[in-house]
């Protein structure tokens, strides 16, 4: 009912940027929250940062100064603009969607993935 789609992961230096976008789809009525999220193997999945409805927004220590999160609702796209990328930020980064559906219905939806790697 909720298609994301991911985007724009890859290979970059340290120091370097990236912007991941994810596009979403489905019968829609209004956005809750939009978040991107990151996984390393063997660890659990950790908040990056999240958009909410009214503005707000909320970021992982630490990811703050160095990364965006933003929306441009012409295209149902939110973004993770990344800059001064570390080692550490080396990851599968997972975009989340909590929306209500044309019907009202609550619900939340994961993208696939796309890999970060930070590395000289």
């Amino acid at each position: 009912q909720v298609q994301l789609v991911e985007s724009g992961g890859g290979l970059v230096q340290p120091g370097g940027s990236l912007r991941l976008s994810c596009a979403v789809s489905g019968s829609i009525f209004g956005f809750n929250t939009m978040g991107w999220y990151r996984q390393v193997p063997g660890k659990q999945r950790e908040l990056v940062a999240m958009l909410i409805s009214i503005g707000r927004t909320n970021y992982a220590d630490s990811v703050k100064d160095r990364f965006t999160i933003s929306r441009d609702n012409a295209v149902n796209t939110v973004y993770l603009q990344m800059n001064s990328l570390k080692p550490e930020d080396t990851a599968v980064y997972y975009c989340n969607a909590d929306v209500v559906l044309s019907d009202l219905r609550a619900f939340n939806s994961w993208g696939q993935g796309t890999q970060v790697i930070v590395s000289s």
